[in-house]
């Protein structure tokens, strides 16, 4: 195996490897991040979307498995703002579906997350644990709280999309960026959603910011193989982290119908949307991401309050052997994908990176 040079971020997280498992809500599971950590990279665990009870669970059941580093991601989204006549309008859209299904809609939608910059629950938990890294997704929280992370111990890394983005998160202190490029699959970790968006790819914002920042920069977006990782690097980031890439592993939460996706013709076909969950996530192309291809971004309710009604109509279409309203987040590099265990993905990834 080619020998990678160590970059002092590594020597910090105390990882062999510049391979960062994305934390992918939904997708990632203890066991993903336990075989990532044991190869030799930095598994990771999304807790954007549990209670700080369930996050405390996967990180003792990731714990279980490793002793080795371990990333746990937050959202940090602006709460929700609750419109009731856009998500009354919004259930009445997606009506038609649901009966299609022979299934009611819910009569009216909630805010599924927590936001982790109102989560004290969560905050106090993270205190307790103190995992490696804590990475922040869709903004920054306020300072008290980051500085609680860094007085337990955790790296801060923070996902931006832009270099105005990178110089908030720089000014509160984080410790390393996430470069997330526009080819990125799953939700775009854009501060503001409804903010212009330069849709910088990973190659241009990567260079971006490593040349206007002293701080690890950890490529993201479109890398699916051990040459994309080695470009990162040779761009100059600290290590890629990627997502698609494992979400056909052994150990991934996906159901059948996203691996099967996955694997055929709709992988060369990714459509960035809202109609899911209520942000710009990037989808494999399938019912949902056309249903919403010709709504307005005010026609479609807050993150997460339009994710719980596009939960609901997975369920409901998922019961009927129908897998097109699922969120089958991925990238650009889809048709890269690769089925083997994280273990062993991530021990080939490293013996192709050329640095």
């Amino acid at each position: 195996m080619t020998t990678i040079p160590i970059p002092e971020l590594l020597k910090r997280l105390k990882i062999d490897l510049p391979i960062i498992q994305a934390p992918m809500a939904g997708v990632s599971s203890p066991a993903m991040a336990a075989a990532v950590s044991e190869a030799g990279g930095l598994g990771s665990l999304g807790a954007g979307a549990t209670t700080a009870e369930g996050a405390a669970r996967m990180i003792a059941e990731t714990r279980a498995r490793t002793p080795k580093s371990l990333n746990v991601n937050v959202f940090t989204h602006q709460p929700a703002h609750s419109d009731p006549g856009v998500e009354a309008a919004w259930i009445e859209r997606l009506r038609p579906r649901f009966e299609e299904f022979g299934v009611e809609p819910p009569p009216t939608l909630r805010e599924i997350y927590t936001s982790f910059v109102a989560d004290d629950a969560m905050l106090t938990m993270l205190i307790a644990q103190k995992p490696t890294v804590v990475s922040l997704h869709f903004g920054l929280p306020e300072p008290r709280r980051l500085q609680a992370l860094r007085d337990a111990g955790s790296v801060l890394f923070a996902s931006v999309t832009s270099l105005g983005e990178a110089r908030l998160a720089v000014a509160a202190g984080v410790d390393a960026l996430v470069a997330q490029g526009y080819e990125a699959g799953g939700h775009r970790g854009a501060f503001d959603p409804d903010a212009p968006d330069d849709q910088l790819s990973t190659v241009v914002l990567t260079r971006l910011l490593v040349s206007k920042f002293d701080l690890p920069i950890i490529a993201a977006g479109g890398i699916m193989d051990g040459a994309g990782i080695g470009a990162a690097l040779a761009l100059g980031a600290a290590a890629a982290q990627l997502g698609t890439a494992y979400v056909a592993t052994d150990e991934s939460l996906a159901d059948d119908g996203y691996r099967n996706a996955l694997f055929s013709e709709v992988a060369h076909h990714t459509v960035l949307t809202r109609a899911i969950s209520g942000r710009p996530a990037r989808c494999l192309a399938n019912r949902f991401t056309a249903l919403g291809a010709d709504a307005a971004p005010a026609a479609v309710p807050s993150y997460p309050i339009a994710y719980d009604l596009g939960k609901a109509l997975h369920a409901a279409a998922k019961a009927a052997g129908d897998f097109g309203f699922g969120a089958q987040w991925a990238g650009q590099g889809a048709p890269l994908a690769r089925r083997m265990s994280a273990g062993a993905l991530t021990r080939v990834l490293a013996a192709e990176t050329i640095p």
